[in-house]
């Protein structure tokens, strides 16, 4: 047969959700700097829409895809590899806020107006910088530090369930997960909301919130993919050898609660 296939891998039809995703990422960086700049958020917000069409049409295809029996083992590998060098990508994201802060922890330097000669010897400054009060580390950052390990046991849980078919342990350890996710994203708004710093409090308040504000963001889009996991889980679409799409997001949420072990040590505890 013409059409017969006779390979082990998945050759795509051509795609519209690439295009999609560029053009909606464009918009909504320019809305953002047009709202940051005190115009109109519209632009942002339809680019912010747009892609989150594109993440439901894009995965909802992947998931297709799988239940058509196109995801072989060797296109499982791929897959997997791909999700992996994503993380690595994720990691050095967050290892150059890491970088930042503690670059200025350990060489603090008063802010200086105009340039100076190579010869002159910088003031050594001091770090927190004054006027900033930090937080105390094991108030509710250690309770948020207690969810995100807590979380990442049930979401182990929920992995050994579905690998040994146990269904309703599997539908707990992954509704354990979501509702200890949505807890800790809940938490961490409470502490920013009663910061005795802002954003643009100088470097150590901008590296601060970078740094924990897009872990945060983090925590959510990860609470959100294991949602995503946990409806599937519900109507039987995993299997105790095919469920490549929930080790992604187990994957994913290990990898977040890493970075959160290193923000505590690091920022929570180290940085005061």
């Amino acid at each position: 047969m013409a059409h017969e296939k006779n390979h082990n891998y998945h050759i795509l039809p051509p795609s519209p959700w690439p295009f999609y995703a560029a053009v909606s990422a464009f918009f909504m960086l320019v809305g953002s700097i047009l709202a940051f700049h005190g115009e109109t958020p519209l632009l942002g917000i339809v680019g912010f829409l747009g892609c989150c069409y594109v993440a439901y049409g894009w995965w909802r295809d992947v998931v297709m895809e799988s239940k058509d029996g196109d995801h072989t083992p060797v296109v499982q590998i791929g897959l997997r590899y791909g999700v992996l060098l994503f993380i690595i990508s994720e990691v050095m994201f967050f290892v150059a806020w890491f970088w930042s802060f503690f670059k200025h922890a350990i060489f603090p330097v008063p802010e200086i107006e105009g340039q100076l000669a190579p010869t002159v010897e910088l003031p050594v400054g001091q770090w927190p910088p004054a006027g900033i009060e930090t937080f105390d580390p094991w108030g509710l950052p250690f309770m948020n530090t207690v969810i995100l390990l807590l979380s990442g046991c049930t979401v182990t849980w929920a992995h050994h369930a579905l690998i040994h078919n146990t269904r309703k342990d599997l539908v707990l350890g992954l509704t354990a997960t979501v509702g200890l996710g949505a807890v800790f994203t809940v938490f961490q708004a409470y502490e920013y909301s009663h910061a005795e710093f802002a954003f643009t409090d100088g470097i150590y308040a901008a590296n601060f919130y970078m740094a924990t504000g897009f872990h945060g963001f983090h925590v959510l889009v990860g609470t959100i993919f294991l949602a995503v996991c946990l409806l599937r889980a519900r109507v039987g679409q995993f299997t105790s050898k095919k469920h490549l799409g929930f080790e992604a997001a187990a994957w994913y949420w290990h990898f977040v609660d890493v970075v959160w072990l290193f923000l505590f040590a690091g920022i929570y505890i180290w940085g005061r």
